[in-house]
């Protein structure tokens, strides 16, 4: 397959083989999101957003696994360099708890490892004076180990701050700061002392109240942090105005309370900066990383940080040596070919091809948005979205829920011209068919 001449092409989706491996995997698996009925074929043919599936159809994929592959498949850009690493078992034993060389020395071994990584994370976070890594498996994980680590950091730690429309993960210390989908806590038991805030000016407005010395109910002092997602993903891609976060950061700020910025689907270029956070007049205290970067990565200074051993470990931080290197690679790519940049251009583009879209069916669609490549279509409902996403697939292209009734678009990092112009062609495609059957 030829990323500049692939086209994507179904015959029948789900296929008879794609079916197959369907139902083995439920044989056994306990039942999760399963954001679509596409099986990825690995031993198949699979180029930059084109994958390939048992039945031999072709898909563009515009999810980038939830933005957890931001070079999309077989991407030389990571692959060339990685082609020489023969692998060793085992590979699960990385990160915090176990020293490990990749050959030679630190400075001259020809791959990365986990502590290079560590080193890259604070490099690529030092103009928020952020100094210290720790590694774990999952944006969740790295999402726990932020409000643990203020939480330590905290002399009466007794509240946390939350938005309306957030979602931080899905342990059981996450779960309590979501406030996207009520599915996601329903019956799980909480964190205590945890406020959630609207989404907006008007609401960090109504904090700075709650907050004050003389009328408030929250003493400053006894809240460990505020946490955030720059762009809220699950929450349907909400871009929050500059003077918004510019509100955030002076509040936190004024009452010394650790801000929290969520990078876990926002982060490592996805919006056109290495950080969603550097759009805005904003200094975050503790990034969480993950998808994107491979592993999971709560990064900080470390006087935030506990000092006392085994306050935080993990036997199987940063997932496994090969996730590790696979994290520093891609982020070398990203600066090595200049994605950052790219990703702004071809998120305008994309952005305004949207627009298009919306003035063409403005019965149906409501607005689109986005930052970089962090974008979405908003419709007038839940089912002309779902009809949307699955008339797409259907065509050949993949895309994803979000919110209420919002479709994301998440194509690699370095997806072309060509790539957004068939896309979005199929996109209003379907979006055409759901309007013409209404």
């Amino acid at each position: 397959m030829q990323r500049t001449t692939a086209e994507p092409t179904v015959e029948q989706l789900p296929g008879p083989k794609a079916k197959e491996w369907v139902d083995l995997h439920h044989d056994s698996a306990a039942t999760s999101t399963y954001v679509y009925d596409f099986v990825w074929d690995i031993t198949e043919d699979a180029v930059g957003p084109f994958c390939t599936d048992p039945d031999g159809n072709v898909l563009l994929d515009f999810t980038s696994h939830v933005a957890a592959a931001p070079l999309g498949y077989n991407n030389p850009k990571l692959l060339n360099e990685m082609r020489e690493f023969d692998l060793v078992d085992p590979l699960k034993i990385a990160g915090q708890d176990f020293y490990v060389s990749t050959g030679g020395t630190p400075e001259d071994t020809e791959l990365p490892g986990p502590a290079h990584l560590m080193n890259t994370l604070t490099e690529i976070t030092d103009h928020y004076d952020l100094d210290t890594v720790f590694l774990s498996n999952s944006g969740a994980e790295a999402v726990e180990n932020a409000i643990k680590i203020c939480y330590d950091n905290c002399d009466v730690p007794k509240y946390g701050l939350t938005f309306e429309g957030a979602f931080h993960g899905r342990t059981l210390g996450t779960l309590s700061l979501n406030r996207s989908k009520s599915v996601h806590r329903r019956k799980f038991p909480e964190l205590s002392g945890i406020h959630d805030i609207p989404h907006s000016f008007e609401g960090v407005q109504r904090l700075r109240e709650k907050l004050d010395a003389d009328n408030g109910h929250i003493p400053p002092e006894q809240v460990a942090f505020l946490i955030l997602e720059p762009i809220q993903g699950e929450g349907g891609y909400q871009i929050p105005e500059s003077e918004f976060m510019r509100e955030v950061d002076t509040l936190c700020k004024e009452h010394d309370i650790p801000l929290i910025a969520d990078e876990i689907q926002s982060g490592l270029g996805r919006t056109g900066e290495m950080w969603a956070s550097d759009h805005y007049d904003f200094e975050p205290d503790v990034i969480t990383s993950a998808k994107a970067l491979r592993v999971g990565a709560t990064i900080s200074r470390s006087e935030i940080f506990p000092g006392e051993k085994s306050r935080l470990s993990s036997t199987w931080g940063a997932g496994d040596i090969l996730s590790s290197i696979q994290g520093t690679l891609t982020i070398a790519a990203i600066r090595e070919y200049g994605l950052l940049e790219h990703a702004q251009h071809a998120g305008e583009r994309l952005v305004g091809q949207l627009g298009d879209v919306q003035e063409s069916y403005s019965e149906a669609v409501v607005d689109t948005r986005g930052i970089g490549l962090m974008t979405a279509i908003e419709f007038d409902s839940k089912d002309r979205r779902e009809a949307v996403i699955e008339a797409a697939l259907q065509h050949g292209l993949l895309t994803l829920g979000c919110g209420q009734k919002t479709l994301r678009l998440l194509p690699p990092l370095d997806v072309s011209d060509r790539e957004l112009d068939i896309a979005v062609d199929l996109l209003e495609n379907a979006i055409a068919e759901t309007v013409s059957s209404s």
